[in-house]
């Protein structure tokens, strides 16, 4: 009876070639759906994708999105490089570089003090991953630069110092973002060309989600008409609810081109992760937490060139 169980290609091509429900992987053991993923080659993006994360609600899975995808990412090939824009510096912990007060950070980019080739570490799980740490010194910055006629750009400016510099080429930049809409924020939106929101899967997200949209259709008017929301996500998503089934298919209903088909569980392991100075894909590679980010991770490699072309769309929509 062998014959009548598919391969992991005909899985994969069932789930993720026509962008439909990913059900099947869901339905599957995590074992099998880690080892699908395994042998699941992952499309890199034909240049530079910017995306900032952002949710100006706290405890939505913003910064543990923004890690663990970086992560998945990382681990399937892709050199990226994430950069901590979170005074907290929740993603720094995360990812297991030293942030400390005192200690460079994204605070001396910001400032003009130094490069971002001066700040970065890396992250010493996966050998494509790169950190702009942050650390609370950067609570300061909003004062300190309020006068500042380019107040707004200074983070992009030394981004593009940087990469025209580089040897290196980076398939993903990420921005994690603050539960703010201040300076820090403007900022990573000023310096994306994508916004990556992550949505709680409960009734208040719901309410939440339309006036974050506005807050960056409003960023994009005024300070980055190139910036476009090319993917939400859905966190926290528990199965044994129908609340949960009824927010994504909400979501789903009034974004069906950018939301990912792939939910994120809750899971005690990604809770537990950055702890121990985790991403949970290297802290807990076969739980069910780490493949959905990696599915999740794949989807947004899959759609990079239709977030690409998206761009470039508005830049001529704009010409």
């Amino acid at each position: 009876m062998s014959d009548e169980f598919e391969s992991a290609d005909d899985v994969i091509k069932r789930i993720f070639a026509d962008g439909t429900s990913s059900v099947g992987l869901q339905m599957a053991s995590s074992s099998e759906r880690t080892r699908v993923l395994d042998e699941t080659v992952f499309p890199q993006p034909s240049r530079t994708r910017f995306i900032a994360v952002a949710n100006q609600k706290g405890g939505v899975g913003k910064t543990t999105s923004t890690v663990n995808i970086a992560a998945a990412l990382a681990k399937a090939g892709s050199r990226v490089l994430v950069i901590d824009m979170d005074p907290q510096g929740n993603a720094s912990t995360a990812l297991g570089v030293p942030h400390g007060s005192g200690q460079p950070s994204v605070y001396d980019v910001i400032e003009g003090r130094k490069g971002i080739a001066e700040i970065k570490l890396p992250c010493p799980d996966f050998e494509t991953l790169e950190v702009v740490p942050s650390s609370i010194d950067l609570s300061g910055a909003e004062l300190e630069l309020a006068d500042l006629p380019n107040r707004n750009y200074l983070l992009r400016s030394a981004l593009h110092a940087f990469l025209t510099e580089s040897d290196l080429h980076y398939d993903y930049v990420f921005f994690d973002c603050a539960p703010s809409l201040g300076l820090l924020v403007l900022n990573a939106l000023c310096a994306a060309r994508e916004v990556l929101i992550p949505i709680q899967a409960e009734y208040y997200a719901l309410e939440g989600l339309g006036q974050l949209i506005h807050t960056i259709g409003l960023a994009q008017s005024t300070l980055n008409r190139h910036l476009v929301i090319s993917t939400i996500l859905v966190t926290m998503y528990d199965r044994r609810t129908l609340l949960s089934k009824e927010v994504y298919d909400e979501v789903h209903e009034h974004y069906p081109s950018i939301v990912l088909e792939t939910t994120i569980p809750r899971s005690v392991r990604i809770s537990e992760a950055p702890s121990f100075g985790q991403t949970v894909i290297a802290y807990d590679p076969h739980g069910a937490g780490a493949v959905a980010y990696r599915e999740a991770a794949l989807e947004i490699a899959q759609h990079s060139e239709q977030a690409l072309q998206l761009i470039d769309d508005t830049r001529k929509n704009e010409g």
